[in-house]
């Protein structure tokens, strides 16, 4: 799969799960293209299966896949750098301990490898240990400039901030923010945004200076009896985009 250059010209890009492949298509058209488009490993018995599946949908979306771990799941990192080799999509998701490792296998700079990191209730500190063995741990906690430093080391991409829980932590959020700027990294909030609170939360980093952001909405554009993303939901959130840029 090719990498679209297009992407990294955007300063503002949706992230959003698809519930089936003619979702991930109409997502795409109703986003203009200005999204990565969801799809989450946890859904898979196997890498084989993810990796037939996952193609098809690349194919769908001029490869603006991004590949999830399903609800920030440490025990899913080690499959989503396996698959992700293989794919070499546009997006992949995670958690702080796994970056390196995606990177290595990946092979190359260009795909988007994001980190996540968590809020602790301090501003300008943020809990790094997310994988699947440092989670059951006790909380490591650093500077959030330390933080990005780390991920940079790994060779990532960006901060994925999660859980947010919306505007809850909105001065974390906007340490953090600040912080993704002065640095020059990306940021991927992420968690309880939703039609009300995503262009406050856009804005935030936006005027901070953060370079690209990439919010993540989820659930909250859901359809819970087809599981689909609402795809005037979707059509919703590039208008906001396109007022704040």
């Amino acid at each position: 799969m090719s990498l679209n250059p297009n992407f990294y010209q955007d300063r503002l890009c949706l992230n959003v799960l698809a519930g089936s492949k003619q979702n991930a298509k109409e997502i795409w058209q109703a986003a203009e293209g200005h999204v990565l488009v969801g799809v989450l490993s946890k859904n898979y018995a196997s890498n084989e299966d993810a990796i037939a599946d996952m193609r098809e949908y690349a194919a769908l979306i001029d490869n603006a896949l991004s590949v999830g771990l399903g609800a920030g799941d440490p025990n899913q990192s080690t499959m989503v750098s396996e698959i992700s080799a293989v794919l070499q999509p546009q997006h992949v998701n995670q958690v702080f301990t796994g970056v390196a490792t995606s990177r290595a296998l990946l092979g190359q700079s260009q795909t988007v490898v994001n980190g996540l990191i968590s809020p602790t209730g301090t501003p300008g500190m943020v809990k790094i240990s997310t994988g699947p063995r440092s989670s059951k741990s006790a909380d490591a906690i650093v500077p959030i400039d330390s933080a990005i430093a780390m991920l940079q080391d790994m060779g990532g991409s960006s901060v994925k901030y999660f859980p947010m829980g919306g505007l809850k932590a909105v001065n974390e959020y906007r340490a953090v923010a600040e912080a993704c700027a002065h640095h020059d990294f990306w940021l991927e909030p992420t968690g309880g945004i939703d039609l009300n609170n995503f262009e406050e939360i856009v804005r935030i980093a936006l005027d901070a200076g953060v370079s690209k952001v990439i919010p993540h909405v989820y659930s909250s554009i859901i359809d819970s009896a087809s599981g689909d993303t609402r795809i005037d939901d979707v059509r919703q959130l590039l208008a906001t985009c396109k007022k704040l840029l």
